[in-house]
């Protein structure tokens, strides 16, 4: 764990984050990830612009594999990134950082998932009640387009079994390659291949038999 923080005053800082840009984001933009990284183990305040860098892109990407409200999710993401703060030292050379920063998402969103439907909370409600909420919220300033757009994405994902909804997600809207969701999920380049293969097929013909329109 970096020094000079501790857990709990980690929380607070996170809480405070989005009211309260430790760094500047014109310094941020400036920055690699590589950079980001040293200077959040040197000075912990840098890790503000790995948040502000990545925090939209995950919450999208918990929304698209996961049937989870606003709040959970941001919970969610609150705690991988006090896992991904923790462990800034373990991380694996050979690893992009955005690669391993979405790997402790996923993680975390699967273990989410095993924990509510161990506890039986995973209710079968319609979904546009779980995701109508969530669109406004992830989406702000964008027109009535793209949030219509993005909920019938979520629907279409929805009826998907996991493996497919997480390769699409990490492919076409994340635009990883191949390796890169290999490093994320842990798995071999061919068996994401044969998966993105499967899961087009598949969510273009629940797009087609719900008459929406989609192509990747």
């Amino acid at each position: 764990m970096p020094e000079g923080y501790s857990e709990a005053l980690f929380y607070y800082l996170y809480s405070r984050i989005e009211k309260l840009m430790l760094i500047p984001k014109s310094i941020c933009k400036g920055l690699s990830d590589a950079e980001i990284l040293r200077k959040s183990i040197e000075e912990v305040d840098y890790f503000s612009c790995l948040y502000d860098r990545y925090e939209e892109k995950l919450l999208r990407y918990i929304h698209r594999i996961a049937r989870i409200s606003e709040t959970e999710a941001e919970d969610l993401l609150q705690d991988a990134f006090v896992k991904i703060w923790k462990n800034l030292h373990a991380i694996d050379p050979e690893l992009k950082l955005s690669s391993w920063v979405y790997r402790v998402v996923h993680n975390e969103t699967v273990s989410w998932m095993r924990r509510k439907t161990s506890n039986g909370k995973d209710r079968n409600v319609p979904w546009n009640e779980s995701f109508d909420t969530a669109v406004e919220s992830s989406l702000p300033g964008e027109g009535e387009e793209t949030q219509g757009q993005e909920g019938q994405i979520r629907f279409l994902l929805e009826q998907l079994p996991l493996v497919s909804r997480e390769v699409l997600a990490l492919k076409f809207f994340d635009e990883m390659s191949y390796a890169e969701i290999s490093d994320v999920l842990k798995i071999p380049e061919g068996t994401v291949a044969t998966r993105i293969n499967r899961a087009k097929k598949a969510f273009a013909e629940l797009a087609a038999k719900n008459k929406l329109s989609f192509e990747f």
